[in-house]
């Protein structure tokens, strides 16, 4: 009865089995029948009974790689071991033995050896490579095997080709390899000293051969660091002798013999010899000036005794001294010595080192590791500043006047600030002249309801105060006070200071200027003053919107009832709110946190804009007024430009090349003035009849009458402000768009 093929009822081991090759060993080289291979498994690739594979390479530790083959995995990876070889030498009565120093590579890629011998001089040996790289069998009767890694240890011998080599020591790396693939190290051993070498060594520190000319080895320093050199920058302070004084020198350190140089860096007019070499090339002893020696002192060699004519093949020579006995020893300054902050003794003087450049700060960097590359000045301390006195002012002249007679012996004029000057002058399309409408402050009832111009000159500082005419006034109307600069009161008249003068930063609307002796509220400001002061709130704080705005941010939890007082006054609901009604609200939220330049300031941002377009008949005769106050007449010159610019002939330009070239031609119009008058003349195309257009501007040939102002732009006092009649800066106001960016309420 045949058992079924299931586990444990089956006695052959071949069951399933499909290969039952045999591995081929024997086969063909160069036609010749031999035996390829006996390390090949047996009957269908099994090892047979009591078979061995024996590993080719060398295996790497578990867990310290992939299964990637040996070639990969021990890529430029050697292990290097230090051995040494007892070398017989026969028919010698000084040594019977040597001991051979080694080198001793194995590859772990592919268990190639190598064994190298350093070079000894003098040794008489040939030395070098003495295995070259590749596998070696083990000693019989394992020679049919290889060393592997698993063969080598500290403290053991090898045989390779009948020559033991005894292992006393290896590398870091092959140290922490070895114990990965679980070798035990054994304890590194002593390596003997070569009997016949030490007993060499003792004899030539006896025995040193007089010869008359030593090598000094210069080249490799010399090849290494040509035309390099070092560089500090140093100084001599000999001001403390007479007639002594501070020299900087700059000190030059070559490196490829080690001599420094030193040249002097001679100022404008110092009066010294135009040769600024302070020390020809040399080396500077460390301990200097060493005073007079003896000759043969300092030599590099000491010469015994001349021999000659003892026999006729003996030449003339010399016999040197080996001790040196009579030599001074010099030392010599080198670039371990140079650091900034150090002092040399450069034959009796003083030199400190300063600071160096970028060469030799990256050199000591590189070779010394240095960082630190703290430099000093070179130049003197600043002498103590002696305060000067000047007497009190005598009333002649002005104050400045008066100070430039007390400096030197021949009196010069002030000094006034000419770019200032240039930059506020006004000989540019724009006045630069800050303009105040101020009311004056007094007790007479005559003078209470006078009003004046004040203006503010920013070329200078200058102050002039204008009043207007009023008809039926009274008054002496005209220049109320010459363009002048006004003291601040309460300043001594005759004092030695000079006195202080009212600024820009304090004119605002609002507060009150004493003007000699007369009190002005400042009432309003016109548009150039306006914007003039938002465009420089670092002068003019009162000006910043955004500093306003805080003020009025921090009534935040009253945003409900400031909502309903805004409803309540556009009772229309108009959206917009006269200025006064707006002005009187915040006055009563704000309770005086306010002052009257912030209300403008707030106004101004969410005015509502008045388009009001001047018209030709009041354009033009502005334009001839500027022309004639300029003198400009070239008028036929930008005509021809035109018409090279025409290559149609169409007699027409775009608007942007008519006031590209009123531009180039330096028109004295302001870039407002020049776009309205543009705007004037162009057609539906943006084109401008050029020939029409300059026509039209040519005061010369077209002259038009007078300027005649239109009545909108009269100057109107409405309402009451500060009980005052002033002109409103601001008609109507977008009191909506203003609860939104500081309470954020919307209209419902």
């Amino acid at each position: 009865m045949t058992l079924p093929l299931l586990s444990c009822n089956s006695f052959k081991r071949n069951v399933g089995k499909e290969k039952f090759h045999e591995s081929q060993h024997r086969g063909f080289c160069n036609n010749v029948r031999m035996l390829v291979s006996d390390e090949k498994p047996g009957i269908g690739g099994e090892l047979l009974l009591g078979e061995k594979i024996k590993p080719k390479y060398s295996t790497f530790p578990k867990g310290d790689g992939g299964d990637a083959p040996s070639w990969v995995a021990f890529d430029k990876q050697v292990l290097s071991f230090d051995a040494y070889l007892e070398d017989e030498v026969p028919d010698k009565s000084q040594e019977s033995f040597r001991i051979r120093y080694y080198k001793i590579y194995f590859y772990l890629e592919d268990d190639t050896i190598q064994v190298n011998e350093p070079g000894v001089i003098n040794s008489g040996l040939p030395q070098g490579t003495s295995i070259r790289r590749h596998r070696i069998s083990l000693p019989p009767p394992n020679d049919d095997q290889f060393y592997t890694v698993s063969h080598f240890n500290i403290n053991i011998d090898v045989v390779f080709y009948g020559r033991k080599f005894r292992i006393y020591d290896c590398d870091t790396f092959t140290k922490n390899f070895l114990k990965k693939i679980g070798t035990k190290l054994n304890p590194p051993g002593q390596c003997p000293v070569d009997p016949y070498m030490k007993m060499r060594r003792e004899t030539l520190e006896f025995v040193d051969p007089f010869r008359p000319y030593q090598s000094i080895d210069t080249l490799k320093q010399f090849l290494q660091y040509d035309r390099k050199v070092l560089r500090f920058f140093c100084l001599w302070d000999d001001s403390t002798s007479l007639f002594g004084d501070r020299r900087e020198f700059i000190l030059y350190y070559f490196l490829s013999d080690d001599t420094i140089e030193i040249r002097e860096v001679l100022p404008n007019n110092s009066g010294r010899e135009t040769m600024s070499s302070f020390l020809q090339r040399s080396k500077i002893p460390k301990h200097g000036p060493p005073g007079v020696y003896q000759p043969g002192q300092i030599t590099d060699r000491a010469v015994l005794n001349i021999y000659g004519g003892l026999s006729e093949w003996r030449a003339n020579g010399y016999l040197l001294d080996k001790y040196q006995l009579g030599k001074v020893k010099q030392e010599f300054y080198t670039d371990r010595d140079l650091s900034a902050g150090a002092t040399l003794n450069v034959w009796g003087r003083k030199v400190l080192l300063c600071d160096c450049d970028e060469f030799t700060k990256n050199y000591y960097k590189a070779k010394y590791k240095i960082d630190n590359f703290t430099a000093i000045s070179c130049k003197p301390p600043p002498l103590p500043k002696i305060e000067r006195k000047f007497p009190p002012y005598t009333g002649f002249g002005s104050e400045e006047d008066s100070l430039r007679s007390c400096i030197g012996l021949k009196p010069t004029p002030h000094h006034k600030i000419f770019r200032k000057f240039m930059e506020y002058d006004g000989h540019s399309n724009v006045n630069n002249i800050l303009r105040y409408l101020g009311k004056l402050i007094t007790d007479k009832c005559a003078d209470v309801d006078r009003l004046f111009v004040i203006a503010f000159y920013l070329s200078n500082g200058t102050i002039s105060v204008f009043e207007p005419t009023e008809r039926h006034s009274g008054n002496a109307v005209g220049m109320f006070l010459k363009r002048s600069r006004v003291k601040k009161p309460g300043q001594e008249v005759f004092k030695s200071e000079l006195s202080e003068y009212i600024k820009a930063e304090e004119l605002y609307i609002g507060t009150t200027v004493n003007i000699n002796g007369y009190l002005f509220l400042v009432l309003n400001a016109d548009e150039y003053t306006l914007k003039y002061m938002e465009s420089n709130t670092d002068k003019f704080p009162y000006s910043n919107f955004d500093l306003a705005i805080q003020k009025l941010k921090q009534e935040q939890s009253r945003s409900t009832e400031i909502k309903q007082m805004f409803s309540a006054a556009d009772c229309y609901h108009t959206k917009v709110m006269p200025y006064n009604t707006f002005r009187d609200i915040l006055m009563s939220i704000t309770l005086g946190k306010l002052i009257e330049q912030e209300f403008i300031t707030i106004a101004r941002h969410y005015q509502v804009p008045e388009i009001v377009e001047p018209d030709i008949a009041y354009l033009i005769p502005r334009v001839h007024e500027k022309f004639k106050k300029n003198m400009f007449e070239n008028f036929d010159i930008i005509v021809f430009n035109c018409m090279y610019e025409d290559r149609e002939k169409k007699g027409v330009l775009p608007t942007k090349d008519i006031k590209r070239m009123c531009k180039a031609s330096r028109l004295p119009l302001s870039d407002d003035l020049l776009g309205t008058l543009l705007s004037k003349f162009e057609d539906k195309d943006k084109q401008i009849n050029y020939k029409e257009f300059f026509s039209t501007l040519n005061w010369r040939k077209n002259p038009i009458p007078e300027l005649q102002f239109p009545p909108y732009l009269k100057e109107r006092y409405e309402d009451v402000w500060v009980g005052l009649p002033s002109p409103i800066p601001v008609k109507y106001i977008r009191y909506l768009d203003f609860l939104e960016d500081v309470y954020g309420l919307e209209e419902k």
